[in-house]
Formats: C-alpha cells, sequence, structure tokens
C-alpha cells in the first residue's frame, strides 16, 4: 500500500510537528492478529521480549526474530484480550511468517489481518485534539496503553502510541467503510488546533532513534546488533524462535553495529536516501549509511551506520561515499534528542 509521506515543505512539517499537532494516514500500517486458546502461548513463541507483564489493555514495542535470531519485524504489540493480540507491523510478510510458523505448530491459534487501518495524530497539542474527539478519560491514557471509544459513532481503538517522539497517538479504525467519515472528523476537530495533514517527519525519527524496518534493520541483523538487545529476555519462562542463536550472539558479542553519526558541515542532502551510501575507512568499504538528515533543531547533519564493531566507539572517524564525493562522519551517541522519552511521555 502507498503512504502520503509529504504534503509540504518536510522542515515545514517538521516544525508543525513539534509544535502543534499533525495527522499521517498509515493505513499501509496492516496489523496482524493473533488470537484463539493458544494465543498468549503464541505470542510468546514470537517474541524474545517477556510478555508476562503486558496486561489487556497495554501495548508492547517488541521484535519478531526468526531461528537464526534475524529481525523478522520490531512491531508494536496490542493486547485486545488475554489471548487475542495485534501487531502493528512494517514492511515484511509478519502475517505469512505467522501463519507458517503455526502451521508447523501444535499451538490452537487463528491467524488474520483485520479490516483496521490506523492514523496517527501526533504534536504537543494532540491530547486537546482527542480529547475533542472521545472525552476527557484520554487525558489520563498512558504511555504504551490503549482505550476503546467510538468518534461520532465510527468504532476505534486510540493508543498512545507513534512514531514521532513527540506526544501522540494512534487512531485504529475498526469499520473501513468509515474511513472518509473519520478523516473529516479528525480534521473538522483539529482546526482550532491548526491540525494539518503530514506524512511521518524522517527527521524527527531520525532524532529521536527510531528505526525503519526495512531500510535500517532487517533480517539480515540481530537486535544485539541493533541496538534493540534490551528487547531479548533469555531467560524468560517460555521458549522462543531464535533463543539459541540470540544467547550464541550475546555471548560472542555481535560482530557489526548499528551507530548513530554525524557529518559535520553544510546540508548533504534531504532526508528519504533512495539507496544506502557506502561507508569506508581508509578507502576500503566497511559498511552502509542507512538513513541522514539535516536535523532542523540540531542543525547537524545526523543519521544511522552499519559499521564492524571495532569502529563503533563513539569518535570514531569514517567516510561516508555521497553523489557530491567523500564527507568525514563522526561516530555518536543515538538517540541525539530526548534519550529517556520524557517529550512522549509526558
Amino acid at each position: 500500500m502507498y503512504i502520503p509521506s509529504n504534503f509540504a515543505d518536510p522542515v515545514a512539517e517538521y516544525w508543525h510537528l513539534v509544535n502543534h499537532v499533525t495527522v499521517w494516514d498509515v493505513g499501509c500500517e496492516r496489523q496482524v492478529e493473533i488470537s484463539g486458546p493458544d494465543g498468549s502461548e503464541f505470542m510468546e513463541y514470537l517474541t524474545p521480549r517477556d510478555l508476562s507483564g503486558c496486561q489487556v489493555g497495554q501495548a508492547r514495542y517488541i521484535v519478531l526474530t526468526d531461528e537464526r535470531g534475524g529481525l523478522i519485524n520490531d512491531p508494536v504489540l496490542t493486547r485486545l484480550a488475554k489471548d487475542r493480540f495485534w501487531l502493528s507491523t512494517a514492511d515484511s510478510d509478519v502475517l505469512l511468517w505467522a501463519k507458517g510458523v503455526a502451521y508447523h505448530s501444535d499451538f490452537d491459534v487463528q491467524i488474520r489481518e483485520p479490516d483496521v487501518s490506523p492514523m496517527q495524530v501526533q504534536g504537543p497539542k494532540s491530547k486537546d485534539l482527542l480529547r475533542a474527539l472521545v472525552g476527557p478519560r484520554v487525558t489520563t491514557l498512558e504511555y504504551y496503553h490503549f482505550l476503546e471509544a467510538t468518534i461520532d459513532g465510527i468504532p476505534v481503538i486510540v493508543t498512545r502510541t507513534g512514531w514521532s517522539a513527540e506526544v501522540g497517538f494512534e487512531i485504529y479504525l475498526c469499520d473501513g467503510s468509515r474511513g472518509t467519515e473519520l478523516w473529516n472528523r479528525v480534521m473538522e476537530a483539529g482546526k482550532s488546533f491548526d491540525i494539518r495533514p503530514t506524512g511521518p517527519s524522517e527527521y524527527r525519527r531520525i532524532e529521536a532513534g527510531i528505526l525503519n524496518y526495512p531500510s535500517d534493520i532487517n533480517l539480515d541483523h540481530n537486535p544485539y546488533e541493533a541496538g534493540l538487545g534490551w528487547l531479548v529476555d533469555l531467560d524468560k519462562k517460555h521458549d522462543f524462535i531464535g533463543k539459541a542463536a540470540l544467547r550464541k550472539i550475546k555471548k560472542d558479542g555481535p560482530k557489526r553495529k548499528l551507530v548513530g553519526v554525524e557529518v559535520p558541515g553544510d546540508e548533504v542532502v534531504r532526508p528519504w536516501l533512495p539507496h544506502p551510501w557506502p561507508v569506508r575507512q581508509d578507502g576500503e568499504e566497511v559498511g552502509t549509511l542507512t538513513a541522514l538528515g539535516m536535523s532542523p533543531r540540531l542543525k547537524k547533519n545526523i543519521g544511522y551506520a552499519w559499521v564492524p564493531f571495532h569502529l563503533s566507539k563513539l569518535g570514531t572517524e569514517i567516510e561516508i561515499v555521497t553523489p557530491a564525493g567523500l564527507r568525514t562522519a563522526v561516530v555518536v551517541k543515538k538517540p541525539f534528542i530526548d534519550p529517556r522519552k520524557e517529550v512522549p511521555k509526558s
């Protein structure tokens, strides 16, 4: 499915996200529903993250791994009932993966793609807008929790999540025939808050250290390399796919790492790289740059690069092969802004 990516200048959209409220059509963010008598056990088997503390009404950021520890996806999980879950996925075949796993197992589960399409409402005024749409109870909704509601009779699920690292919500439309109604209702209610339709902000997600599947991470990478080792609970009581491989990777140590980089000087490129750019050191190609943009707030070129582990130390200098020639880059700490996520939690 297509996703509307920009309606205006991306820098102007960035500032509107940071200062006001934006709405994104992310209907392409398909859901995979897992349900049935063994839904909970099956979900534990799919992910290395321990879900025993995830209650009905809560959500979790998780990873799904294959038998080698490779990243199938990094979805947001929503627990709708004891044995019913949604996985909100990026671009990969999670539906087919889960069906294949279930077919070759003894789990009694049903796996399908429900008629659900999300929209994101992101920015500091989003809480006021959601209050106008669904009432005051949304103001006490905690980060990574959700509630069921209706907007002018349209059934929705509202989650306190988003891809912006700002205060934000996702509205999951549960009746696909009423998408235009929902969009118009949100836009009408948002007029007094200066709402603007945009796409997801590449600038803001890079600043926040948010990863994009499959451009930053994919099946060839594992959680420890990608800085997502905190999502792996090797000692959880449930078995999971890739456990032995991930245990070995942790013991041996990763061979490469996804690092934050800063490229000094003028703007190199607007976000949305068409292809990864090579990373070199001493004339030898050693990795790839996966994302880069001039942060409007930091006034710096910042991004991510895959490099051998011995080049991942902070302060290491590498070279980026750009269409305009070689540029020097420095390995820096990420996230670049708000590492404790105090903004979206507020």
